[in-house]
């Protein structure tokens, strides 16, 4: 009869999920909490939470298969052996997969006894190449979606989330005030550029409703956000040879020598909704003759 008394913890997979939920907190400001040195024990969107939850679920699915587990806590010995069977995949997937099972077990990732590579530019394959999703995604039949997404630089899950009534004007011009879908719940006013009244006149015209219904799953959504981020840096890099040493930044890795205008760098940085203007040089500016995009073009 004693089994009676124990708590019911549920399934692992439910375990998980209420741990994560217990963290989540959508709507709350991360830049306060990074200060206060608390913003590990908080998830702040739906796409870190839901992105969090499927592959902490892996993890526990994996103990139990392995190692007979049925809590939580006695799958926390096996993080380092879970991740070592994961070294197959991209270092930005494992790098991600440790994050989840950091923010499950609130610890770091030395108390896990998890080490991961360092992150290379050189390994980023998405936008690179051409994925079997793609050849079914015609340009021509999407030319409003394009044009709209070089304007405004939005991520995917902003796009779904978008309602006409982001729109937002003042003296220096119009943006689009995201509030959703955002990474890590952070709200910013992207400035929108290029074709500016196709951007308006689908805001307008959505009103109250969504922008669009439906983002299709072959659009390139990353590579229309290099071409919003080159184009914002553009207009505001001044020439290089005008800048102080501490104006410009200096690219590291495998961009070792090229140089950016750091104020513009953090302009186009804040405009897509980044913290850290590394990650413009590193994953968004194109490089040499390529930066040149005349983003006023329209797509008939």
């Amino acid at each position: 009869m004693g089994h009676k008394n124990k708590p019911n913890r549920g399934s692992l997979v439910k375990q998980v999920q209420d741990t994560l939920d217990a963290k989540l907190q959508i709507g709350r400001k991360k830049k306060p909490d990074k200060l206060s040195g608390i913003s590990q024990n908080y998830i702040y969107s739906w796409e870190t939470y839901h992105s969090y939850l499927k592959h902490c679920c892996y993890f526990v699915k994996w103990c139990k298969e392995n190692h007979g587990c049925k809590t939580i806590e006695q799958c926390k010995a096996y993080a380092s052996e879970w991740m070592k069977t994961r070294e197959h995949l991209s270092v930005y997937t494992q790098k991600m997969e440790a994050s989840a099972l950091v923010k499950l077990y609130g610890c770091t990732l030395e108390e896990l006894n998890i080490h991961t590579a360092a992150r290379q530019r050189k390994d980023i394959t998405r936008s690179r190449n051409t994925v079997k999703r793609d050849r079914h995604f015609s340009e021509s039949n999407h030319a409003e979606l394009i044009a709209f997404c070089r304007a405004t630089g939005l991520r995917r899950t902003e796009l779904k989330a978008l309602r006409g009534t982001a729109l937002y004007q003042d003296r220096s011009g119009y943006y689009l005030h995201i509030t959703s879908g955002s990474k890590g719940g952070r709200e910013r006013y992207a400035p929108i550029i290029g074709d500016k009244d196709l951007v308006i006149c689908l805001c307008r015209r959505a009103g109250d409703g969504k922008v669009f219904e439906k983002v299709p799953s072959g659009a390139d959504i990353h590579s229309y956000r290099r071409d919003y981020a080159t184009a914002i840096y553009q207009q505001h890099a001044r020439p290089l040879e005008q800048l102080t040493a501490k104006e410009k930044y200096y690219c590291r890795g495998d961009r070792k020598g090229e140089v950016f205008d750091r104020a513009a760098m953090r302009i186009a940085s804040n405009a897509l909704g980044h913290g850290r203007i590394g990650v413009i040089a590193g994953h968004y500016l194109k490089e040499g003759e390529t930066w040149i995009i005349n983003m006023d073009r329209k797509l008939i």
